[in-house]
């Protein structure tokens, strides 16, 4: 946790194109940006069993998971690629880019672009956010009844940036 904590400072304070952009893929980087807070997360992914070309299948229904900093709940992320600080700032992204995580049972790292934008805050100027080292979140086995529900454990960090 200490190294993490490091380096969340090291990277709120660059380019991130000098601290990150050599370990993500091109699909996920924003060139000429600047991350103005990364935060980590947990929390679990829910999905709901539904049918889909005939067959039922796990959809991605919404994430619940505290955003931390330095071991610290600062917020919270919410359904529909939302991120709300505990100050009241919040933004809400669309997914514009995706890498394979390093498991099959870890959620894809994503690039979204943000669409909207509420109240001034830490998340103020948001333009872009990375979700990068993904751990578990995947729903695996079949479900068998539709309307039913997993919870699937999940850890994530996420990187907010600002074009510069």
């Amino acid at each position: 946790m200490k190294i993490r904590c490091l380096l969340v400072a090291i990277c709120v304070s660059f380019p991130i194109s000098s601290t990150l952009a050599t370990e993500l893929p091109a699909s996920i980087d924003v060139p000429d940006a600047t991350a103005i807070a990364i935060y980590h997360a947990d929390g679990v992914e829910v999905y709901e069993c539904g049918l889909e070309a005939g067959h039922q299948i796990w959809r991605a229904r919404e994430p619940v998971a505290a955003l931390t900093e330095n071991g610290v709940t600062v917020g919270r992320h919410l359904a529909v690629h939302t991120w709300e600080h505990k100050d009241g700032s919040m933004v809400r992204g669309k997914v514009v880019g995706s890498a394979p995580g390093a498991t099959a049972d870890d959620l894809p790292w994503l690039r979204l672009d943000v669409e909207i934008q509420l109240n001034a805050g830490a998340l103020y100027g948001v333009s872009s956010v990375q979700r990068i080292n993904t751990r578990g979140g995947v729903a695996a086995g079949s479900c068998e009844r539709a309307g039913a529900y997993r919870s699937v454990p999940y850890s994530a960090d996420y990187v907010f940036l600002r074009k510069d």
